[in-house]
This record gives C-alpha cells, structure tokens and sequence, in this order.
C-alpha cells in the first residue's frame, strides 16, 4: 500500500484546510465528551461542566503552544535556520507531544491556581482524556506520510513517498493504537472509580513512556536528529524514559499515602 494521502481536505480560495488540524479539533473535541460524559454520570468527581470547559480551553493553548515550542526545542532548529517561516507552519506538521505535555502541565497549573483547584487533582482528572488527542494526532501524522518507521518485509508494511519506494512499518498507526486506544482503554478502566490521589497521573506516565519507548525501536528518527547514542537512543526514547521512571515513583507514592491514610482509619475505628 502507498501512502500518499493530499494533506488538504478542503480548499476554500487562498484559504485550505488540512487533514492535520481537522485531526487536532476531533481529538480535542472527542476528550472533551468524553470529560463531559464522566462529569454528568459520576457526580463523585466534582467537576462542573462550566469549569470543564475552561479546563479544557486551558488545556488547548498548552497543547498548541507547548507542542510547537516544544518541536522547535527539541526537533527543529535546523528546520528554523533553513526557513524562519516554518515556525508558525504548525498545519504542515512538526508538534511534540513531548512539548504539549509540558504545556498541558503549565496550563493545568495556571488553571489549578485561577480555580483554586489542586494540580494533581486536575491532572489525575485530564490523563484519562489525552490518549483520545494522541489518537486522532497520530492518525494526522499518517495522512502526512510523517514520522514512518524502518524498512520492513511485513505484510503491513506500507510505502510513504517521503521515505523512498520501499515498504516501511506504519509506525503511526502503531502509536494511535498504543499511546492512543490501548492507553485510552487502560486508563479510562483504571480511573472508572476512585482512587489515590497520584495514581491516575503514574499510570499515564508509566504507558506512555513504555510504549513509546518500544514503539522507537520500528520508528526512524528525525533526520536533523539521527540517533543520540550508537544505533539505539533516539530523542523520543530519552525524552519518555524520565516519564516511565516518575510514572512508577508517582504510583508507589499514591498507594503509601492510601496505606497510610487506612491505617490511620483503622486504628481510629478501634477506639
């Protein structure tokens, strides 16, 4: 199969919307019912639809801003000093999750302190939601033909002109279904009904971090990057690798505060 799609699904005179952003706003749009649906039947959360939607304004600019910065930082300084213009190209492509992540956090935390809200508590809430935007950002990255995997023999094995005339692994479509379904399935399961405070927020880290960092086995670095280290260490893996470890240290620290906490409980009961 060849990979060829037109970025551009809809052109209007000079103005042309393309698939990228289209993807962006169902991601966005898809985390927000999502959030919506939880706030109406488990009343337990104690989020109103109002401060969801600011929440979910917030988080939007984080993820636009952060994701473009945060591609800039880590990806694209070659790019920049090629063409100063290709910084505010964002529908061409060229966002890191990495970046958004970052932004997500500044924006939860301006969010957290306009609302009086706790930080942890905000993102315990929102990790559920994010996999449904890496989704549809990953699918965006397919129709570009970007950010293909090595050159493979497997029946799957797809042809992306960018990358030559020779079969490659879809390693977008890899991503939406790990970072995107499968961690969306995990967590939203995990999160269905109460628990520590810090859990929710380790267990997105300790998915995202593990199966990106498998997924960069199949997938070709940037190529203004290359690899970091040898033939391995790619700049997704170092970025994800901190994510995994605080991931674990995020879900051993929930469960010592709720062992904690019912042992205070406990021994209060028996008085």
């Amino acid at each position: 199969m060849v990979v060829d799609f037109n970025p551009v699904f809809l052109e209007l005179g000079i103005i042309k919307l393309h698939w990228y952003g289209l993807m962006y706003i169902i991601g966005i749009g898809t985390a927000w019912l999502a959030g919506w649906w939880r706030i109406k039947w488990q009343p337990w959360r104690q989020w109103s639809p109002a401060h969801f939607s600011d929440l979910i304004f917030y988080c939007c600019l984080g993820v636009i801003l952060g994701g473009r910065i945060g591609y800039l930082i880590f990806y694209g300084w070659s790019n920049i000093i090629e063409d100063p213009w290709f910084m505010i190209r964002v529908w061409q492509g060229g966002m890191s999750f990495h970046g958004g992540f970052l932004g997500v956090l500044v924006a939860v935390w301006l969010y957290g302190q306009s609302h009086r809200r706790s930080f942890i508590d905000i993102m315990d809430f929102v990790a559920p939601l994010a996999p449904l935007g890496l989704f549809f950002g990953r699918l965006g990255n397919f129709i570009n033909g970007e950010l293909w995997g090595k050159p493979t023999t497997v029946a799957w094995g797809m042809i992306f002109p960018s990358g030559g005339l020779i079969k490659r692994h879809p390693t977008q479509l890899y991503e939406m279904l790990l970072e995107g379904l499968a961690m969306f399935i995990i967590l939203w399961l995990y999160s269905n009904r109460p628990r520590p405070r810090y859990a929710v927020s380790g267990l997105f880290l300790i998915c995202y971090g593990a199966f990106r960092c498998f997924i960069e086995l199949w997938r070709v670095p940037d190529e203004q990057i290359g690899y970091l280290v040898s033939n391995w260490l790619t700049m997704g893996q170092l970025l994800s690798l901190p994510m995994f470890v605080l991931g674990i240290a995020l879900m051993i620290e929930a469960y010592r505060r709720n062992y904690r906490v019912n042992a205070v409980l406990s021994q209060q009961g028996k008085r």
